[in-house]
Order: structure tokens, then sequence, then C-alpha cells
């Protein structure tokens, strides 16, 4: 079953099972898309599927090196997904047998009203100005409904970390956007197929090569409307999206539209998760608590044992000098008597 169309019979149940409070998506309000929003446009046909845009997302994120280096390209004869330590990855397609191969870089579309934020009832993801969906790993409980709600499939997770997991995903280099910089795989890409700029006008430039190469190109661009839309835009080289891995049937409607009835249950459970994490943190520190008055037990138990330990120690050690002082000082007299008889007698000779 599609996401999408999961996405829709979630819905469709949450609407069944509303007890007639109006559904609302849990921060609809909140995720509407923004009109002067950034976004890059992906132009299929200019990709050389060289992956100096996977090496500088690599680097400007600083996340683990890969098991094989960016410059073997052998790694592109595999289908390949993102994951907690690759934000970013290039496939190999060949849409028609005999002819060359096309290249189709993947990572989050940044959606205009993004799936992971209306299905995250913590608000850890927000869409920004710049166009990028950031993620405020700080109030995440990890539940993970964002990965559940990505029509793309793009969230992963960090199940190798016990105590600190994230959600990870492309942030469309966020901290580089507030700096004025390009993110750093449109900036490193030597073929221009990336390019950055306001999502509209990136729309009227993608229109533009469609409609001045007549033939070329698949008559659309993808993000444009597909779950409301994409900061994330592609043009590709003909016969079909379809044909370089993507997903032709997500339909218009927006994620927030399509969760809203399954979403009207949330508030109950927001409700309850503030109740449960109070319980775990009173539960935490009274745990905190007994161990701390155990361990000042503990220690006060080792310090005593150690003082009794002590003064025995320096009791028998007192004895034992005692009887040694008294034992030398009876050797002294006796040596004091033995001169002196010796003396005695030299006295009578004499």
């Amino acid at each position: 079953m599609k996401r999408r169309h999961f996405l829709g019979l979630l819905g469709a149940a949450g609407v069944t099972m509303g007890t007639g409070v109006s559904a609302q998506a849990a921060s609809s309000a909140d995720v509407k898309g923004l009109p002067n929003a950034g976004g890059v446009l992906f132009d299929a046909t200019r990709c050389i599927g060289c992956r100096k845009c996977e090496a500088a997302c690599n680097q400007v994120n600083e996340l683990p090196k890969p098991a094989k280096a960016f410059d073997d390209l052998s790694v592109l004869d595999t289908i390949r997904r993102t994951d907690a330590k690759t934000y970013t990855i290039v496939n190999k397609y060949v849409p028609e047998a005999g002819k060359p191969p096309v290249f189709r870089k993947s990572q989050c579309n940044h959606c205009m009203e993004p799936a992971c934020a209306s299905a995250c009832f913590v608000a850890a993801f927000k869409k920004t100005e710049t166009g990028a969906v950031v993620y405020d790993e700080s109030v995440c409980v990890g539940c993970r409904y964002c990965m559940v709600a990505c029509p793309f499939n793009i969230p992963t997770y960090e199940y190798d970390k016990a105590f600190t997991p994230r959600v990870m995903k492309c942030t469309m280099c966020y901290p580089r956007l507030l700096e004025g910089k390009l993110p750093g795989c449109v900036e490193a890409c030597p073929k221009e197929a990336l390019l950055f700029g306001k999502r509209r006008e990136l729309l009227n430039i993608a229109w533009d090569r469609i409609g001045g190469t007549p033939g070329r190109y698949v008559e659309h661009v993808y993000g444009e409307r597909e779950m409301g839309g994409t900061s994330w835009l592609y043009i590709a080289p003909k016969p079909s999206f379809a044909a370089i891995g993507m997903d032709e049937n997500l339909g218009t409607a927006s994620a927030p539209e399509l969760t809203s009835g399954a979403l009207a249950a949330v508030p109950a459970v927001a409700g309850i998760w503030p109740v449960l994490l109070t319980g775990l943190y009173a539960i935490t520190k009274r745990k905190d608590k007994i161990a701390e008055a155990e361990k000042q037990a503990a220690v006060a138990a080792a310090i005593a044992t150690a003082s009794a330990d002590a003064a025995a120690k320096l009791s028998e050690e007192l004895a034992k000098a005692e009887v040694a002082n008294k034992r030398r000082i009876e050797v002294e007299v006796t040596k004091a008597l033995e001169a002196a008889a010796k003396a005695a007698e030299e006295g009578e000779d004499a």
C-alpha cells in the first residue's frame, strides 16, 4: 500500500472514529505554504552522476564518511535511498534500452505543507521562509510518525544511538542559507543541474526550459503541485518521471488535507503525553533521590568501617610499641646491672 493511500485511509478512519469535534491537522496553521519560499530546481538532463553533490552534502553537514569514496561511481549500479548518515543520493536509471542513462538526485523535497510537520504533535518540524523544513531534535519524542507520513519516504532514524536518536533528513543546508550561502550540493554541482532561488522564479525557469526545447522534457514540473507542492522541483527528459523512480500518482492534495481526519485524535494523544512524560520524570527523579540516599549511606558506612579499622590498627600498633619499649628498657637495665657486677668484681680483684 502506498503512503498516500495509507494516509487517505487513515484520514477516513479518523473521521469515522471522530467524536464530532472538527478535525484539524496538528499544526496546519503553522505549515501553510510560503509564497516567497526558496527552492531548488533539479534538471535531470544536466546531471552526469558525478556524486559531487553527495560529497559536498557529506562535508558541510559533517556526516560520517561512506564505506566507498564519492569518486567511486560503481555505487550507481545499485538503487539507493537516503539514510541516517546520508542526506542525499544520486541514482542511475536507464529509461530506454540503448540510450544513455539518466541520473536523479534524491533528498527531502521540503514540501510547502510538509507531511512530517502535520503528523508531528510536538511541532518538531517547521517550514521556514527559506524553503527549508527544519527539525528541532530537542522536542522530538521519537514517535517517528514523520517517517510514516512522508510521501517521499525520506526521513530516517538513528537506530544505532540508544540514548539520543534523531530523525535525520536533508536540511537544505538551512544554516548556510541563513548566512547567505548556497546549499552545499547546489554550490558543488559542476553542470548546474541544481539551481537555488525563489520557488516561483524557479518554476518560470523550469517551464522556459521545457517550452524552449520541445520534445526534450516531460511537459511537467514535478513538485509544482504534487502533495500541495514542494520546494524541490524537478524537470526530466522523456519518457516520464516514473522512468527515473518518481511516483507520478501522489496527487495534488497536501498532507494536512489527507491526514486531518486521523489527526483529529492527536489532541487526546498530545494531552496524554505530558502526563506520561511528567510521570516518567517523577519516577526518574525518585529513583535519583533513592540512588543518592543509598550512595550517601554507603559512603557513611564505608567511612565508619574505615575509622574502626584505623582505630583498631592504631591500638594494635600502640600495644606493640609498648611491648617493644618495655623490652628495650629491660635489655638496658640488664646491661647496666651486668656492667655494675663486672665493675664490682674487678674492684675486689684489685
